[in-house]
């Protein structure tokens, strides 16, 4: 499949710090893990090859990769908005989409991702899949990845003996992977709920503070309205808007924005 698309640069996605998943394998080459998926892209000049069939491409990949949404229709919001500032990350990031993650692998990431880098996040959860999770292999059978694991395929004490790079972190896993698995259809619950109500709900886990909530809000439950704030983001709302953004201005589209201020901040 080759694919030729606005706002769609899986370089700047791979960084922008909404998924631990995609790995640079080689020049222009990248490959991406998504529950029993593992997809090849291969850049080439202004088009992209999705080494996977067409059937798979649109039954996982162009809903994965958020390509209904038209992202036209953020950069004119971003033009109108006359801040110089988001001009400027925009035309650093404007080839980052929002990502459909799987619900329970966002969950476990972001529980890791507290007061942590994203190399170590990276190591914990190939560790964690590794270990845990099914061999699959890409399309064309020369790369293989492992499967992020279900609640059901890991004894969760096993948090308690082993940290993989977690630290307290490992209580977090241990809580929410028995919680899952004794409560299976709280994901699909969660699925069916409102940005606010599945907020909330996301609340009463241990070890999901605010910024989490709305990280498997925005990277997964796909709630487009959340607006992330870390050390990074407060930083550069202190630089650059006197503490606070008006996500008010960006209605169904602030969760994208904030993809490029942060993206620029880290850059």
């Amino acid at each position: 499949m080759k694919i030729k698309k606005d706002h769609f640069d899986i370089n700047q996605i791979m960084r922008s710090g909404q998924c631990f998943r995609i790995k640079e394998t080689g020049e222009n080459t990248y490959s991406v893990v998504y529950k029993d998926n593992l997809l090849l892209i291969k850049k080439e000049e202004d088009s992209y090859v999705f080494l996977c069939s067409e059937d798979e491409f649109e039954k996982t990949w162009k809903d994965y990769f958020d390509f209904n949404t038209d992202y036209n229709e953020v950069e004119k919001m971003v033009k109108a908005a006359n801040d110089p500032h988001l001009s400027e990350a925009f035309s650093l990031g404007s080839g980052i989409r929002i990502l459909k993650q799987d619900l329970f692998e966002t969950i476990v990431s972001f529980l890791i991702s507290q007061n942590n880098n994203i190399p170590r996040i990276k190591k914990s959860i190939d560790l964690i899949s590794k270990r845990f999770g099914k061999k699959v292999s890409s399309y064309d059978g020369s790369t293989f990845e492992y499967t992020f694991p279900k609640p059901t395929e890991v004894d969760s004490d096993i948090f308690l003996k082993e940290n993989f790079g977690l630290g307290y972190r490992n209580l977090y896993l241990k809580e929410i992977y028995d919680y899952v698995k004794d409560n299976p259809k709280w994901l699909s619950y969660l699925k069916t709920l409102s940005y606010e109500d599945a907020r909330k709900e996301l609340l009463k886990r241990k070890g999901i503070g605010p910024k989490v909530a709305d990280c498997i809000c925005l990277f997964s439950l796909h709630h487009v309205d959340a607006f992330p704030i870390d050390t990074h983001v407060k930083d550069l709302l202190n630089k650059y808007y006197g503490g606070k953004f008006n996500v008010d201005a960006f209605k169904g589209k602030a969760g994208i924005i904030q993809q490029y201020l942060f993206y620029y901040e880290i850059k």
